[in-house]
């Protein structure tokens, strides 16, 4: 908080007061537990890893909305709680009717958050602070997104030091070429801290579209693909210069497919059926379908008035998502591709059940762990859309505001279609559903069961 509070107190605005404040507590509540509740360095077990991580972020994202509730720039305590666990989760849903209105101090809070929560929290510390011991690789594994963690190092703590450096070498990359693409500075460090961590919170009310430039839409587009690709392919790529590695990859390979089919598709259906010449076509098609797999939730036009094939497109890619290791939510592209290499299978076993056929995946084959932890997962992230689309209804929204409420909540994509729309807001959403909506969000980027875990009776049997 201390960045937002020195923009603040440079601009003389009436929030450093909020943010004085809220950096005091914040500080002083972490020394207390500092002092009361000493670590024994080497001794985190997995189970004390979760708690810490899910406690973590609650206790992160409470603190978090203090600023938006003592600087009043928000109505309720609720709305101040998903402002801010909608920055750390990266979803980039806000509640604000006009973020153009508010200060440089809170804007700036509102995208430190997202860029903090992108590569996740809990990693920042284990880079920076050797405390935990061995507990870190837990912690690092439970936060990082994806069916499995890959260490890139032999040690835990020099691994998530290495993504973070990746992490903060891209930002400062793209903040540099939005400036010489004539991006007013304020605007290039928010635009920046959101865009690396597919956040997507803006300061202005209509998002990328404000700034009219192809260039700079280009420069945000390259830097949402390469945000949703695993970090680990990043680090081999850029530190190791390990070229072949990185596009022999097939979750990489099936990335790019995805993102250019679906580009394809949407462009033609508002060439045909809004009238858009074949270039507008591809400029708003590619940036929007790049938003919205990475789960970015940046707007350059009004999607919500596309055509409904386009609309459809769209919502399909709030389900898939971006690659595991990235920055990206969603199911993630690995487990569709495993999901459907595991149906052929099963089909395959229909006609010849004594036929055994190893599941591969990137000519490797797949431990039954693996296999078996993606069922589960994709079964427990569909049967909470349908649990949100029946709440979101009940809570009085239409058909479509409803499912797209969840899908961008749990994909942590951010806006959504109908009354949740990309020129719209989720103030009118009422508190109780605000709070599943929230709860869609913590669980999205925790990856689920991670969160889930805490519900069976046998996790709190302490052994």
């Amino acid at each position: 908080m201390l960045l937002p509070l020195v923009c603040s107190l440079i601009c003389r605005e009436s929030s450093s007061v909020a943010l004085a404040i809220s950096l005091g507590i914040s500080i002083g509540a972490g020394l207390m537990l500092w002092r009361l509740l000493p670590v024994e360095e080497g001794k985190l077990s997995r189970r004390e890893a979760i708690l810490l991580l899910v406690g973590g972020w609650t206790f992160v994202s409470l603190f978090g909305a203090l600023p938006f509730v003592l600087s009043g720039v928000l109505p309720g305590f609720i709305d101040a709680l998903f402002e801010s666990v909608s920055g750390f989760t990266t979803t980039g849903a806000t509640v604000f009717t006009s973020v153009e209105t508010q200060s440089c101090g809170i804007l700036l809070w509102r995208s430190i958050t997202q860029w903090l929560g992108g590569m996740g929290i809990i990693t920042l510390f284990v880079a920076l602070f050797p405390i935990l011991g061995i507990g870190a690789a837990h912690l690092v594994e439970a936060e990082m997104p994806g069916p499995q963690s890959d260490r890139l190092t032999p040690r835990i703590r020099d691994t998530a030091r290495a993504i973070w450096l990746l992490y903060a070498g891209f930002s400062l990359l793209e903040f540099i070429l939005l400036l010489i693409a004539g991006m007013p500075a304020f605007d290039a460090i928010n635009v920046t801290l959101t865009t690396m961590p597919t956040g997507g919170f803006s300061i202005t009310n209509i998002s990328i579209e404000a700034y009219n430039s192809p260039l700079i839409e280009a420069i945000v587009t390259i830097f949402m693909v390469i945000a949703g690709v695993n970090f680990g392919l990043l680090y081999f790529l850029v530190w190791k210069r390990q070229v072949r590695q990185f596009f022999k990859n097939t979750e990489f390979r099936s990335y790019l497919i995805i993102l250019a089919g679906a580009t394809l598709l949407v462009a033609i259906d508002l060439f045909l059926n809004m009238g858009m010449s074949a270039g507008e076509s591809l400029r708003y098609g590619i940036f929007q379908v790049a938003s919205i797999m990475t789960t970015t939730g940046f707007s350059s036009i009004d999607f919500n008035l596309w055509p409904v094939f386009a609309k459809a497109v769209i919502l399909v890619l709030m389900v898939i998502g971006a690659s595991a290791g990235s920055t990206g939510g969603a199911l993630k592209v690995v487990r569709l591709l495993i999901l459907f290499k595991y149906a052929y299978h099963r089909i395959l076993l229909t006609f010849n059940p004594r036929m055994v056929i190893p599941l591969k995946f990137g000519g490797n084959v797949l431990p039954e762990s693996i296999i078996s932890g993606i069922m589960g997962m994709s079964i427990a992230y569909f049967a909470i859309i349908t649990i949100g689309f029946l709440v979101m209804s009940a809570a009085g929204l239409d058909q479509v505001s409803a499912l797209s409420s969840v899908l961008t909540t749990l994909g942590n994509v951010g806006p959504g279609l109908g009354t949740v729309g990309p020129v719209s807001n989720y103030l009118m959403v009422p508190p109780l559903a605000k709070i599943f909506l929230i709860l869609c969000m913590l669980v999205g980027r925790l990856e689920l069961f991670t969160v889930l875990m805490l519900l069976a009776p046998s996790f709190w049997k302490w052994r």
